[in-house]
């Protein structure tokens, strides 16, 4: 599915706020950011960090998931539960404009067409119905770009599950919140890095994570990835949150 055949995640976040009946400034308050920063996201003009992403969808009571899913009002369709609080911190600022694609290098995340990644999750977006594989080669990965140098690329999907299987690549002097604050959001956390160094906080702990280590925690437990070093962080990952499950 070609990404401009879908709406970007701006437009989705905005279609669930509108069915979670919340204002823009509602919203922005409850997460800890300016309106206007919720706004340019929005409007598209600017990329969402890791951290404010699950800020937002933890406020609506919507899964990551959902605003992958096509089809008008899917997002909003995906309010069908209570949603359940969770402090947040205050979300990490974002840096305006479009994310831009860089040259891949070692461990690092490919470059993707031109315009796959200024849509950002418009890029992921898939028929919650479709199935992704059960094969999925390097270069037929859907590629988001967030903010604060972190990318994402969807590794599969199967359909009916809520889960998002992801490999995560922190750029040199990425992090999960730019602001330094930690998050928290649904669902339970697996994780291997395959190469470089990850610093994880993880609540009032802290650890470096080297290639080979693995991590798995409840998502609830506040929580920051950061990259401290000169080279990528590049690791798998596979978050569930079977919370926002029907069943």
């Amino acid at each position: 599915m070609s990404p401009a055949a879908v709406p970007p995640v701006g437009a989705r976040i905005r279609q669930a706020r509108l069915a979670h009946g919340t204002s823009l400034r509602a919203l922005a308050r409850e997460i800890g950011v300016s309106a206007s920063l919720v706004s340019q996201i929005e409007n598209g003009k600017s990329q969402p960090s890791v951290s404010t992403l699950y800020a937002i969808t933890t406020a609506l009571g919507i899964s990551v998931e959902s605003l992958f899913d096509a089809g008008e009002g899917a997002a909003a369709a995906a309010v069908t539960a209570p949603a359940t609080a969770l402090t947040q911190g205050p979300a990490a600022a974002l840096v305006p404009g479009p994310a831009t694609a860089t040259t891949a290098g070692p461990g690092t995340a490919p470059n993707p067409a031109p315009g796959t990644v200024l849509h950002a999750l418009a890029s992921f977006a898939a028929d919650p119905g479709r199935r992704i594989g059960p094969v999925v080669t390097p270069d037929e990965r859907e590629v988001l770009e967030l903010d604060s140098g972190v990318v994402w690329e969807r590794l599969g999907h199967v359909p009916g599950t809520h889960v998002d299987f992801l490999q995560v690549t922190y750029r040199p002097g990425g992090a999960s919140s730019s602001s330094g604050g930690l998050m928290r959001h649904a669902g339970t956390e697996y994780g291997c890095l395959t190469s470089g160094e990850l610093i994880l906080t993880l609540g009032f702990d802290e650890y470096t994570l080297r290639p080979g280590d693995a991590v798995c925690f409840e998502s609830t437990t506040p929580h920051r990835y950061r990259n401290d070093g000169d080279v990528p962080a590049v690791g798998t990952w596979f978050v569930s949150t079977e919370m926002f499950s029907d069943t």
